[in-house]
């Protein structure tokens, strides 16, 4: 807890509605008389968020929008060529629709000063009017300024589903400043991505167990456990980290040995205190009884209705007058500030010197403490260091999870906790969200999900052999009532980064290029009109068109010698000047991925909102999407007791 939140003589005034407890407008300066602090834990209502009837609305419009678009992100790039797409889905020459798209870049990236908001202009340029944007006989693509303007308007960001992630943490911590753990540095132990991700889904996490007062998180596909360490070494949380990968979770075990031995290292200063604390105890003792008005009332901003404040001169009688200047000084120029307008009470206890940082208050010279009374204050410290203190190293555990995972069965000591997953894959992540609606232990769930393209639908062709009850998508009753099907390729094409076409790119053209082509050369020489192979990252060792299509031959399995490299080079030559319109397709495909996204993470908000026993949920967006392009986390919370 920084210094800065006891700001002398600052209003802690707060609203009195916790539970069946007394509020207190100002720190309460009795507890202070023992060195001790109490701190209050305040619930704050959580943020408002759209009921379900509003998101089935917004829900229909954005399918209204993908019933014509979604045959865009479901053309494979293999059949480019093959298959005509561009003649098929686009009735606009690729000169052109790469023209718009790259100035639409340009004014996402620099928007003019007389710009109009998105919901106005997306209404002038006729969303709603679907014609404008793909011909009602064909269901070509007519204008791609309206359907650039449509992609962002139902992305997740613009359609007004999310939670701003400050406004959530506000409400979370109530009055209280963020705990401050040890200043780790966790970019010495992953990349500068997984650090983003990690320090922002930490924060959050802690925040939801520290307003529900619980101490046990589960993190499912947890991985190489990076986001677990974490959690146990700076929050002291108790957290077990379920991977189906035993390599991941044997990785993660030496990991972790090597991480508690650097935070030992890390936190060994921190341990040790100067022998100022045992003298203040021993000087408190003997001038318990005399009272120091004027520096208390100098303090405390000289307010004569602070009868209780007096109190406090039990501690401020252990400090000299300089000491006592230094102390306020040190209150007065700390540099962690808390949030504006944030009001403090105290509820856990804490001596007053663990409020200051080490060194905060030096002795005026070495000679006024012995040495051995500073040897005695460090014993005596490490002694009042709890053994919570010490490392908290989470448990990997290895388990394949499914929605009927029996929690117990894996963890033996199972507690209210909170289940969370950073990055789950596949069907991991629905998975996350149903066992959180099914398990009453499981107080809260924060899932931020990756591959959709591993998704299970229900409705899209499945092979006989592997009949399931519970699939990925969809899952709420709305798209299963409407028999909704995404598609293996739009599932794929919401794993893009919108961020490409923002510095005017769109995919990897060239290699793409190359694989087009190469499926025109199969279709054509060898007869196969559907290869389920798959090339490889092939192009990267490959020196020109032709090296590529030898070596993709040879791993198919193709006889190469039958294909002069005459015939090899007329295909490339014949192609080369189409490659824009693959430009401009992938393009627009990159345009769409947001939309596909919105789907998937709506489908799992309207799921929970459908769900009797989550009082609360929502989607936020954690990180950066430069950084880390799936940002979005679903946050449910069940209704406290």
């Amino acid at each position: 807890m920084p210094l800065q939140a006891f700001r002398l003589g600052a209003p802690l005034t707060r609203p009195a509605f916790l539970e069946g407890r007394a509020v207190c407008s100002r720190p309460c300066l009795r507890h202070l008389q023992l060195g001790r602090v109490s701190v209050m834990a305040a619930f704050f209502p959580l943020p408002g968020t759209p009921d379900l009837p509003t998101l089935r609305a917004k829900l229909r419009g954005l399918l209204k929008f993908l019933k014509d678009a979604l045959s865009i992100s479901n053309a494979h790039t293999v059949d480019f060529y093959t298959k005509s797409v561009w003649e098929e889905l686009v009735n606009l020459p690729p000169d052109a629709v790469l023209a718009a798209l790259r100035k639409s870049a340009a004014d996402s990236e620099h928007p003019p000063s007389d710009a109009r908001p998105l919901a106005e202009a997306a209404r002038d340029a006729g969303i709603t009017d679907f014609p404008k944007i793909f011909c009602e006989t064909s269901q070509k693509l007519l204008n791609v300024e309206a359907f650039v303007l449509a992609a962002k308007y139902y992305s997740v960001q613009n359609l007004g589903i999310c939670t701003p992630f400050e406004q959530l943490l506000i409400a979370l911590r109530g009055n209280k400043h963020q705990r401050t753990g040890e200043n780790v540095k966790p970019i010495e132990f992953m990349n500068m991505k997984k650090s983003h991700e990690v320090h922002a889904m930490s924060e959050l996490i802690f925040s939801i167990t520290d307003y529900y007062g619980i101490k046990q998180v589960i993190d499912l596909g947890s991985g190489k456990g990076y986001l677990s360490s974490f959690l146990a070494l700076k929050y002291g949380l108790k957290v077990y980290g379920v991977d189906s990968s035993n390599t991941n979770t044997h990785g993660a075990k030496k990991r972790n040995r090597k991480l508690k031995k650097h935070w030992k290292h890390h936190t060994q200063s921190r341990v040790d205190v100067n022998g100022l604390a045992l003298r203040m105890t021993k000087e408190r003792k003997v001038k318990n009884e005399i009272k120091h008005k004027a520096d208390i009332e100098e303090i405390y901003d000289n307010n004569p209705r602070n009868q209780e404040m007096i109190a406090t001169s039990d501690i401020l009688t252990d400090y000299s007058s300089s000491v006592i200047s230094d102390l306020r000084k040190q209150v007065e120029n700390q540099q962690v500030q808390p949030h504006e307008g944030e009001n403090l009470c105290f509820e856990n206890d804490f001596s007053l010197i663990d409020l200051l940082p080490i060194n905060a208050i030096e002795p005026a010279s070495s000679s006024q403490i012995s040495n051995r009374e500073m040897s005695e204050a460090n014993k005596g410290r490490r002694k009042m260091i709890p053994k919570s203190n010490e490392p908290n190293i989470y448990s990997p555990l290895t388990s394949f999870i499914t929605a009927d995972s029996e929690l117990r069965d894996i963890i033996k000591d199972l507690e209210d906790c909170l289940m969370v997953g950073l990055h789950t894959c596949g069907d991991l992540a629905p998975n996350t969200l149903r066992i959180f609606t099914s398990k009453s232990e499981v107080k809260g769930v924060c899932s931020v999900g990756c591959c959709y393209h591993l998704l299970s639908e229900e409705f899209e062709d499945q092979p006989k052999e592997c009949p399931q009850e519970k699939w990925g998508f969809p899952m709420c009753s709305y798209l299963k009532e409407e028999r909704w099907c995404c598609g293996h390729n739009a599932r794929m094409s919401a794993c893009l980064a919108l961020e490409r076409v923002a510095v005017g790119q769109g995919l990897p053209t060239e290699s793409l290029f190359y694989r087009a082509v190469l499926q025109d050369i199969i279709k054509d020489c060898y007869g196969i009109t559907k290869c389920d192979q798959h090339i490889g990252k092939i192009y990267s060792k490959c020196s020109s068109f032709l090296d590529y299509v030898r070596k993709s031959l040879r791993k198919l399995g193709l006889d190469e010698s039958k294909l002069p490299e005459k015939i090899i080079m007329e295909y490339y030559e014949k192609y080369k000047p189409r490659v824009n319109e693959l430009e401009a397709f992938n393009m627009l495909k990159v345009v769409l991925a947001p939309c596909i996204e919105t789907l998937i993470l709506l489908d799992r908000l309207c799921y929970l909102k459908e769900q009797e026993d989550s009082s609360w949920s929502t989607i936020v967006k954690l990180f950066d999407p430069v950084t880390s392009p799936r940002c979005y986390a679903v946050i449910a919370l069940k209704k406290q007791q």
